[in-house]
C-alpha cells in the first residue's frame, strides 16, 4: 500500500472513532508499529490530528468554538445530511463548502468516497472553502484539490471572511455548494450569527450554480441575527425528523426540501 493510501486509511479510521492506536493501524493495514508510527507523526506534522501516547485522537477545536461548531445531540442527523450531501457531488466538479459541523461531516464524507479517486495524480474534485479547518481535513487527499479563500481568521469558528474571501469568491464559479447556517424560519428564511460569515455565505450561493442549505431540523424555526438572501437557493437537505408541517411551510416559501425519502416542493 502507498504512503498517500495508507494516511487515507488512517484518517478515515480516526474520523469513524475519534481515536486510534499504533496497534489498529497495524492490523488494519497490514504494516509495520515503526511504520505506523512515522506515519502518525507525518498527519501530526500536517495538523490532521493529536498524537497521544499509543496513538492519536482528532484534532478537533472544539473546546473552544460557540455552540454552532461545538459537538451536539444532533451528530446522527448530521452525518444522515452529510452522507446525502456528499452522495450529490459527482466527479469532475467544483463544490463550494463554507464552515460549520455539518458542512464538515460533508468534507470528511467526500474524502472517503472511493469511487472520486482516479488515476494516480489526477484531480477529480475540486473544493473551495474558507473554513481552514475543512481544508486541513482535505488537504492529504491528492485526488482532490483544495482551494482556500482569502481573508481574516475569525478565531471563533475558524472561517476567512471580509473583503478579501468575498473578493477571491467573486473570481470563480461552483458547480454546487453546500452552506451551514444556525437557523431557518420559512417566513423569514435562512439566518446566521455573524455579518461577515452571512456575506461570505451569499456570495458562495449566488456563484453557484445549484446551492443548497444543510441543517438539521432543530434548526427549523429557529431564529439568529442575518438573514440570508433566498433568491439563488436551491433547497435545503435536512435530515428525517422533519415535519409534514415544516415540510409544506418550506415548499410555500419556495424552499425544496431534500431528505433521504425524496425531494418536498410547492406544487
Amino acid at each position: 500500500m502507498k504512503r498517500e493510501e495508507r494516511l487515507n486509511h488512517i484518517l478515515d479510521l480516526l474520523a469513524s472513532n475519534g481515536q486510534i492506536d499504533v496497534e489498529q493501524i497495524v492490523q488494519q493495514l497490514e504494516i509495520s508499529p515503526a511504520t505506523a508510527r512515522r506515519d502518525l507523526d507525518s498527519l501530526s506534522n500536517a495538523s490532521l490530528l493529536t498524537r497521544t501516547h499509543g496513538g492519536a485522537v482528532s484534532n478537533t477545536v472544539a473546546y473552544d468554538l460557540p455552540s454552532r461548531y461545538q459537538r451536539e445531540d444532533h451528530d446522527e442527523r448530521k452525518l444522515q445530511i452529510a452522507r446525502l450531501a456528499a452522495g450529490m457531488v459527482e466527479a469532475d466538479t467544483v463544490v463550494g463548502l463554507s464552515g460549520g459541523t455539518t458542512t464538515k461531516a460533508i468534507a470528511i464524507e467526500l474524502g472517503m468516497r472511493q469511487d472520486l479517486v482516479g488515476e494516480p495524480g489526477r484531480i477529480t474534485l475540486t473544493v473551495v472553502t474558507n473554513a481552514v479547518n475543512i481544508a486541513s481535513l482535505l488537504a492529504v487527499r491528492p485526488h482532490i484539490r483544495v482551494m482556500v479563500t482569502g481573508g481574516v481568521l475569525n478565531e471563533r469558528s475558524y472561517e476567512l471572511v471580509g473583503p478579501l474571501a468575498q473578493n477571491s469568491l467573486g473570481k470563480i464559479t461552483l458547480d454546487m455548494a453546500f452552506v451551514g447556517i444556525n437557523a431557518l424560519e420559512p417566513s423569514i428564511g435562512a439566518m446566521v450569527s455573524d455579518e461577515m460569515e452571512a456575506a461570505v455565505n451569499e456570495l458562495m450561493i449566488n456563484q453557484s450554480r445549484r446551492s443548497y442549505l444543510v441543517a438539521d431540523a432543530s434548526k427549523i424555526g429557529g431564529h439568529s441575527f442575518v438573514i440570508l438572501d433566498r433568491e439563488n437557493l436551491t433547497g435545503l437537505i435536512t435530515d428525517d425528523q422533519i415535519t409534514d408541517e415544516q415540510r409544506e411551510a418550506l415548499a410555500m416559501a419556495g424552499i425544496p426540501v431534500i431528505t433521504k425519502t425524496g425531494i418536498s416542493a410547492a406544487q
